[in-house]
């Protein structure tokens, strides 16, 4: 899910240090963080296939894999951005990746914020969470 502040970075522009980069993949945006020197480091999960992968630092063109990268433009980071390119790099090697609850967004929020969070399963959820609520107050209301 793209955000309306999310910038479309162009060819040859070099994105800024600590930047949260996006690459979209078949049904969902891949995730990254920009460290400089054409390199990104990104939980690399399910972006080649159904293989999981670790943090790794990789160019900024294997990340994107052909495909448009984005710049997601957020409101400030809770960190300076050395700080956010040193939570990145504090990760490297870590091969816990999952789905729903440590995937590549999850880890540039918490590069970004000290807290993973990932809009893309939240939104997923979302069905299911409304669709549990209306369960418990059918459940909970009083029957004649």
């Amino acid at each position: 899910m793209y955000l309306e502040a999310d910038r479309l970075l162009h060819t040859d522009e070099e994105p800024p240090l600590g930047a949260h980069l996006i690459t979209p993949r078949r049904g969902f945006l891949h995730h990254g963080i920009y460290v400089g020197a054409c390199k990104v480091i990104h939980y690399a999960g399910l972006s080649q296939g159904l293989r999981r992968g670790p943090v790794e630092e990789v160019s900024l063109a294997c990340f994107a894999r052909g495909h448009s990268v984005w710049v997601r433009q957020h409101a400030s980071s809770a960190f300076d951005l050395l700080e956010v390119v040193r939570r990145a790099r504090s990760r490297l090697g870590e091969n816990g990746y999952r789905l729903l609850t440590n995937n590549c967004e999850h880890f540039c929020e918490w590069c970004l914020r000290g807290v993973p969070r990932s809009l893309q399963v939240e939104e997923l959820g979302a069905p299911v969470r409304a669709m549990l609520t209306l369960l418990r107050r059918t459940a909970a209301a009083p029957h004649p």
